[in-house]
């Protein structure tokens, strides 16, 4: 392929190698014959930063036995042989006729990310293709990283323990979690952080993470992540809601590790003063499940066997009403990391999925205890041909503030 854009207001800071693009490409291009399409359109920024290295506003026009084209609506600054600027989609059809390539009869798009109006805007102007939905295909391609991304991810793990390591320093008698969580992400934007948590799914808002302090961890949330928390309003019902960090209750940290494109999760738990022996007990599970699953883990093992290991793990300690959740109980206890904070593979009961190398996993068996808070940590791995490979390098005891 000769494809070749340039683009002069592209951060090069983090490039990802061009071979590595084109290997990306000829991946999505095997996708659109396997599925007997004539075209596929991509327009949501993960998977355009995924295929380009950079955004637009627009449309990557992707075709299966040639160089893709760029239709462009913003920024300025692109350029190349099959780039385009538009200023609606309408004008696709007239772009195609200029390069002597019919409409698409069949159309890939990602329809788990676009608007109804949006698909139908784009199949009206192409003339009314079937439309076909690319977006579970693209998550599980992304599920499989190269060297190069495990290396962003390892990257943004060794930083983001850099930032945990200075949370005691943070701590002063007499805040509240919201307190806390400001000081936090100043540190973290000194320190990198893109200051976003990208993630994939509706209604998954959320600014750079969650911290929980005390009862909060019991307050369900309409969002789908391991716990909840009633948050500071209710137009965004998640993380802390202005708790006063006293003595006797814990503090989990669910911060972003988000340093790289390619991010890291990572949980810990800390005790405001002295905290009951219960939390330090079922704290101690939470780290147990994550060692046991990190000695027997390996490429095969299927994702549901991890989660029953957690489950049988609970049980001995006779935890299960306190586990991912007190009031409303999460059904997961892992998922996948990289450019979202959510991608394949979901540790579940259910879950078909294996384990395969190249993939990053973040665990996090985590628990609720009325009256004191949320307890357990949350570890990234990476999955090698020979086993897990422990990333988040931090103490995982329950540390004391």
């Amino acid at each position: 392929m000769g494809f070749i854009i340039t683009f002069e207001n592209k951060n090069t800071m983090i490039s990802t190698p061009k071979e590595e693009l084109t290997t990306r490409l000829q991946k999505v291009q095997q996708v659109i014959i396997e599925q007997q399409a004539d075209a596929c359109i991509i327009t949501s920024s993960v998977n355009q930063f995924y295929l380009n290295d950079f955004i637009f506003d627009g449309y990557l026009y992707i075709l299966p036995e040639s160089d893709p084209f760029l239709f462009i609506k913003r920024p300025i600054g692109i350029k190349g042989h099959r780039v385009a600027y538009i200023r609606k989609p309408e004008q696709i059809p007239n772009m195609l006729n200029h390069y002597n390539l019919p409409l698409p009869r069949r159309l890939l798009l990602e329809a788990d990310t676009l608007s109804y109006t949006s698909v139908i805007r784009l199949q009206t102007a192409l003339s009314m293709p079937i439309i076909a939905n690319i977006s579970q295909k693209l998550r599980e391609m992304r599920a499989i990283k190269s060297d190069f991304e495990l290396n962003q991810i390892r990257e943004s793990a060794k930083i983001h323990a850099e930032v945990y390591s200075q949370i005691p320093s943070i701590y002063r008698q007499g805040m509240t979690d919201i307190d806390f969580q400001i000081e936090l992400e100043y540190i973290m934007r000194k320190a990198g952080s893109l200051g976003i948590f990208r993630s994939f799914g509706e209604n998954m808002n959320i600014y750079m993470g969650s911290i929980l302090a005390g009862d909060n961890a019991q307050i369900p949330s309409p969002y789908d992540y391991a716990l909840g928390g009633g948050g500071i309003n209710p137009l965004l019902p998640l993380g802390a809601n202005g708790t006063l960090l006293k003595e006797g209750i814990t503090l989990m940290v669910d911060m972003a590790g988000n340093y790289r494109p390619y991010m890291d999760d990572m949980t810990r738990t800390f005790a405001i003063g002295k905290v009951p022996k219960i939390a330090y007990q079922t704290h101690q599970v939470s780290i147990d499940i994550h060692n046991e699953i990190w000695e027997t883990a390996k490429p095969g093992t299927l994702c549901s066997d991890l989660y029953l290991l957690a489950e049988k793990k609970v049980r001995e300690n006779r935890l299960e009403s306190y586990f991912m959740g007190a009031v409303q109980q999460a059904k997961f206890i892992g998922h996948g990391v990289g450019l979202e904070i959510n991608e394949p593979p979901v540790l579940t009961s259910r879950s078909k999925e294996t384990l395969q190398p190249g993939m990053a996993i973040a665990l996090e068996p985590k628990f609720v205890l009325p009256n004191i808070g949320a307890v357990g940590i949350e570890n990234t791995y990476i999955v090698n041909k020979n086993g897990l490979e422990k990333i988040t390098l931090f103490e995982e005891a329950l540390i004391a503030l």
